[in-house]
């Protein structure tokens, strides 16, 4: 089994920036290791369905963003500390939601965009963004 767990939410007026932390632990079904898989980052608005933010492939090679995050948000990876990144700037108080990592543990590169490629999801972090 593997387990996420998000930090570094948390309250932010309009305009800052915020550093989700996602840390992995735990070896997958798929016999993989953190640094053998993709990884997502998502987010979920009250009253609204979970959105895709970004994701990462192995190595931290490529990335992928959707687009109203591409230019503000930056994905990364350390293999060696089994964590992965997610950069916020330039923050909007629509970007307010809980924010989810995820792994893609059956693959290493990024194969989609859809919550449900991913097998494994952390426990979510608030991030709120004030006007």
């Amino acid at each position: 089994q593997v387990q996420l767990v998000e930090s570094g939410g948390g309250l932010v007026q309009a305009g800052g920036s915020l550093r989700l932390s996602c840390a992995a632990s735990g070896r997958a079904a798929s016999g993989r290791t953190f640094s053998m898989y993709a990884m997502g980052w998502f987010r979920q608005a009250p009253g609204k369905e979970r959105e895709f933010v970004a994701a990462i492939n192995w190595s931290g090679g490529s990335t992928y963003y959707a687009d109203s995050m591409k230019g503000r948000f930056t994905i990364s990876r350390d293999n060696a500390k089994n964590t992965v990144y997610l950069q916020m700037n330039s923050l909007k108080p629509e970007d307010t939601a809980v924010y989810y990592c995820a792994a893609d543990t059956r693959r290493g590169e990024i194969y989609s965009d859809y919550a449900r490629s991913y097998d494994y999801w952390g426990q979510g972090t608030q991030v709120t963004v004030s006007s």
